[in-house]
């Protein structure tokens, strides 16, 4: 099967290829296209994809709540599957009031909603364990049926001190996204 994983940055790219070399020999062909960061360079990108049986946007995310609360599976690195997306706090034209995208479930990871905003998210009244990402409902309205979305937890929202968002994620490991893309 070919397999187009969608990386919004090239250091998650990066960690896309070490999980893949951990993995080798894979089921799948696969291709990487980082698309860069945003709604807008997410639709570029999904409007000049090559041939591909399946898609995945794969990406860090920030998850709502405090390690110290959050269940195991919800931990810095561990990966999960946006199966509803919406947007929130944009003011724009495109998509502007849209409407909450659901779909099912392609793997067997954690599945959660996603915020998809331009703003930076201060509110506190978001659920806990909610995911908060810039492309996700973009990708929800232009994918395929077969297409999801798999987000690895980077950070914990609100940020109780400043942080170094990329010192953070140098510890993280995509194998297991990886896994579940090759179970697919």
């Amino acid at each position: 099967m070919k397999v187009t994983i969608l990386t919004p940055m090239e250091v998650e790219k990066e960690k896309v290829l070490t999980a893949l070399e951990v993995l080798k020999p894979t089921k799948h062909e696969y291709t990487i296209v980082v698309t860069g960061i945003g709604r807008e360079h997410m639709a570029k990108a999904m409007m000049n994809l090559m041939e591909r049986d399946v898609t995945v946007l794969m990406g860090f995310t920030a998850v709502v709540g405090q390690a110290q609360v959050l269940p195991e599976s919800l931990q810095l690195g561990m990966p999960v599957e946006i199966t509803a997306s919406l947007l929130y706090g944009y003011e724009g034209q495109l998509f502007e009031n849209g409407s909450i995208k659901v779909e099912r479930s392609k793997t067997n990871l954690p599945c959660l909603l996603s915020l998809t905003s331009d703003k930076f998210v201060k509110t506190t009244d978001i659920t806990i364990g909610t995911m908060v990402n810039m492309e996700d409902y973009t990708f929800m309205h232009l994918k395929e049926e077969q297409d999801f979305i798999i987000r690895i937890v980077s950070d914990f929202l609100p940020h109780l001190k400043p942080i170094d968002f990329f010192k953070e994620i140098e510890v993280i490991d995509f194998t297991k996204a990886l896994e579940a893309i090759e179970n697919y």
